[in-house]
Order: structure tokens, then sequence, then C-alpha cells
């Protein structure tokens, strides 16, 4: 597993705490045509705001999430082109790992996260090695 230096991760988790929103839900979904419904999560984390240059470090140092712009509403003259980071589930999971010492505000939120996938049954076919995960994923995507 990736394992980031005190620095960073304390850098993170106060971007976190500052800027950061964390999602961590469960709701009732139906499928089309189908009458029971089903529980899903809905687990992300994400920091919105205009310095690019950051976002880009947030990627490249945990080296999972995606970077998005958003711009801005035509009635908003003279505002800055917003950019956002965002990861979820698993992902989420990971990011909430390295951050968790030294979250404040959203402390409660991430521990709800580690909880949630650390009650999971861990059986030797469902565990997931995390690197193992990453190279598969980016793999699909080529």
């Amino acid at each position: 597993m990736f394992m980031l230096n005190d620095v960073d991760a304390a850098y993170i988790a106060g971007l976190f705490d500052g800027e950061g929103s964390i999602t961590y839900k469960q709701y009732m979904r139906r499928r089309k045509g189908k009458n029971k419904a089903y529980p899903t999560w809905n687990i992300q984390m994400e920091i919105s705001m205009t310095e690019y240059s950051i976002m880009v470090w947030l990627l490249e140092v945990l080296g999972c999430g995606s970077v998005n712009k958003r711009p801005p509403h035509k009635t908003s003259m003279g505002k800055k082109m917003q950019y956002r980071w965002r990861c979820s589930h698993r992902d989420a999971y990971y990011v909430c790992c390295l951050i968790w010492p030294y979250a404040h505000i959203k402390l409660p939120k991430i521990q709800k996260i580690i909880e949630h996938y650390a009650s999971k049954k861990l059986e030797e076919n469902n565990v997931i090695n995390l690197n193992e995960y990453k190279i598969r994923k980016d793999m699909i995507k080529k």
C-alpha cells in the first residue's frame, strides 16, 4: 500500500477540513419497471477550489480520483474557474485511511467510511489488494 509522508497527509486532511466535502449516505433505489427498491450507498469525497495546481498535486500524490472543471455561471462576472477533485467508494476508503490521524472537522464521516469497509467480511476470496486493483483499473481504461 502506498504511504504518504506525515506532512502531505496532514496538509490533505487540512484541505478536506477546510475546502472538502465527504458524503456517507444510504438511500433506496428502484430499477425501471420494478417495484422492489434496494439499498445503495453513496460514499464520496471531493474538494473544490480555484487553484488547479493543488488539484493536480492531489491526483498525483494520492493516485486516485479525478479532476474536473466547473466553469462559473454566466451571471457571475469576474469569477474564476473552479476545479473539483473527487473520488468514491473504495478510493474514498483508501484516502480516509491515509488522512484519519490528522483530520478534525470531517473526522466523524471519515470514521464512518473506515468502519463501513472495515466491517465487511474479509474472506480470502473477498480481500482486494489495492495495488493490484489500481493496475487492473488502469489497464481497463487503456
